[in-house]
């Protein structure tokens, strides 16, 4: 769990937003994910490379070229991927942007219950492996066919068992507190630079949901709006589903900063409850309203993002890094 969170020095910045920002400081923990993950692509050795670009008549150094090792359509290759990509969706659905590198924010309350499907997770993905590692002998040999010459077998591990892997941690975003004691100053420095971090936490948590809503009520108007060759729109029940999917998204991770999008989540959240992706279908009066409807919504919705543009994150100059 986060360590107790030190009293921060004021920023320069309004009331308000120093009031989401320190409620999303004290709520929220950082979360990190790592993939040990193998790479298919080789580059060409130089003289490879050579041969290829004489057959072209072209200058080797103006060439780029890489083989691809294995045949990643394989069911096996393809289920190790799958599992890498339900991962990092789930955690990011999960969690908010923060202004780190491969940081993002979850809520403390769900650290313990995310550490446990960490722990399936990085199980289902050992035995992905493992099952990827039963056919390995299949995919080298295919693979030997298809390179011919640029085939090499030290390109292979000798099992893929160590060659994928997931990892995460939970690291610290909070100046240590020992340093209050060593150098009051500099802890006060700190407390402030973390604070400025989780101001602009808060200003990409709110361009994420408006931008996130703004992709789904829209995707969901237009395929309820007009007709294609005179028939209604074909639409998929995950159209409606996603939309749903981030009401419920958003009302677990908002942090209240942004009243207008509230009202407008409220006003799509009403329209379409109770529907169902069937009744749209089958109803035309029914598709009719909530097209309608929503497409007001998405008017309103899009006068917020112009109203409310991406914010600069500015930091001081001293601190920039390169």
């Amino acid at each position: 769990m986060p360590p107790t969170l030190a009293e921060p020095p004021p920023v320069r910045a309004s009331a308000t937003t120093t009031d989401y920002a320190t409620q999303l400081r004290r709520t929220m923990a950082a979360t990190k994910l790592s993939f040990t993950w193998f790479g298919v692509r080789r580059a060409l050795s130089a003289a490879q490379k050579a041969q290829a670009a004489e057959a072209f008549g072209a200058a080797a150094k103006y060439v780029s070229a890489a083989k691809k090792l294995l045949d990643t359509t394989h069911p096996a290759y393809q289920a190790v991927t799958a599992l890498r990509g339900q991962i990092t969706q789930t955690w990011k659905a999960r969690t908010l942007p923060y202004p780190e590198p491969g940081l993002r924010l979850m809520r403390q309350q769900d650290l313990s219950r995310f550490a446990d499907q960490l722990q399936q997770w990085q199980h289902d993905l050992q035995q992905a492996v493992l099952a990827l590692d039963e056919v390995y002998a299949e995919l080298r040999q295919a693979a030997r066919q298809r390179l011919g010459e640029l085939y090499n077998a030290t390109d292979y591990p000798a099992t893929f068992r160590h060659e994928f892997g997931l990892s995460w941690e939970f690291p610290s975003v909070e100046p240590p507190p020992y340093l209050a004691q060593l150098n009051p100053d500099l802890y006060a420095a700190e407390c402030q630079r973390v604070q400025q971090r989780f101001t602009e936490a808060v200003a990409l948590a709110e361009q994420a949901f408006l931008e996130e809503f703004a992709q789904v009520i829209g995707h969901l108007t237009e395929r309820l709006s007009g007709s294609e060759h005179g028939t209604p729109k074909v639409f998929r029940d995950s159209a409606v589903d996603n939309l749903r999917a981030f009401f419920e998204r958003f009302r677990q991770l908002e942090i209240g900063s942004q009243a207008e999008l509230e009202q407008l989540v409220d006003q799509a959240q009403q329209i379409v409850r109770g529907v169902q992706p069937q009744q749209l279908r089958t109803s035309s009066s029914l598709r009719q309203q909530v097209a309608t409807q929503l497409a007001g919504v998405q008017a309103s919705l899009e006068g917020l993002l112009v109203d409310r543009p991406r914010r600069a994150i500015q930091r001081p100059a001293a601190r920039e890094t390169h």
